[in-house]
């Protein structure tokens, strides 16, 4: 049972029309294509689908760590599809996208974590059309450079990795770490200056207004300029319970706080996850 304050709000009660679901679940059966969206239960599903916006999953719908905040399911994955790359490409042509947003479930059981894997989706949506913007949401790598040079220099023009929350909270993120996490934005930034990197965090897990604070500070001094602010919403009862409803008014603080820190733009409310309206946060350049 959730151990929030107050009983769901009603800033928190967006619906979800099944008729808004189901074009889009057979285009994207027809591309044998996943998304985080339908895997995380997103409750922004229903409007970001009837927009012909989606957020593709890439490297199979299994993680490969449980982390108890999340949805995906984990396991043991089956191979990267080496067919992927062009089925994404298929899918986002006959959706006509602009700006592309990718993840995937974390992949400890591969090499290189999924990384040349990433690198070859991003590389055939280029060669189909360079104007294209491409926004990555990748895991940790274990924080390998190696790796992480290979996702640096992809072709995205955005690459994000997620905090999710404060250090204290950590234990909601099986096999993560928040210092690895943060120097894998820094790294990043350091190997391509080039490129925005992003990142994402979630309220109402029982984190404080001042680690929330430095928490944004550190991002900003890792040179992260792009950041999402969300509430989070157990999916499960068999999940991390919800601790606050988080109220609009403390969203807008923390954007505020946050632009007056460095940041170049900041999507902050309950129903903002890491890839809702993605397109907006580099609006300026087109």
């Amino acid at each position: 049972m959730e151990n929030h304050r107050y009983k769901k709000p009603e800033w928190l009660r967006k619906k979800i029309a099944l008729s808004q679901l189901e074009s889009m679940r057979l285009l994207l059966a027809k591309g044998k294509m996943h998304t985080i969206c339908e895997e995380a239960l997103c409750p922004n599903m229903g409007e970001c689908f009837s927009n012909n916006q989606a957020t593709f999953l890439i490297l199979g719908n299994i993680c490969t760590r449980a982390c108890t905040f999340c949805n995906v399911g984990a396991g043991t994955p089956m191979a990267p599809d080496p067919k992927e790359p062009q089925n994404l490409v298929d899918t986002v042509e006959t959706l006509g996208l602009r700006h592309v947003v990718i993840t995937s479930p974390t992949r400890d059981d591969l090499a290189d974590g999924g990384a040349e894997h990433y690198c070859r989706v991003v590389q055939a949506i280029k060669d189909h059309d360079s104007g294209i913007r491409v926004e990555l949401l990748i895991p940790d790598f274990h924080n390998k450079e190696k790796e992480l040079e290979k996702i640096a220099f992809s072709g995205a023009e955005i690459i994000g990795h997620n905090l999710e929350t404060v250090p204290r909270l950590y234990r909601i993120r099986k096999g993560a770490n928040y210092e690895r996490s943060l120097n894998v934005l820094k790294r990043l930034h350091r190997l391509n200056p080039n490129i925005h990197t992003k990142s994402g965090i979630m309220l109402g897990l029982g984190e404080r207004d001042d680690e929330v604070l430095q928490l944004m500070k550190e991002l900003v001094d890792v040179g992260c300029r792009l950041l999402s602010i969300g509430q989070y919403l157990s999916p499960s009862s068999a999940h991390t319970p919800v601790i606050e409803y988080v109220h609009p008014d403390k969203y807008e603080y923390f954007r505020k706080k946050g632009l007056e820190m460095g940041f170049d733009f900041i999507k902050s409310s309950p129903y903002t996850r890491s890839s809702y309206m993605a397109h907006e946060y580099l609006q300026e350049e087109g």
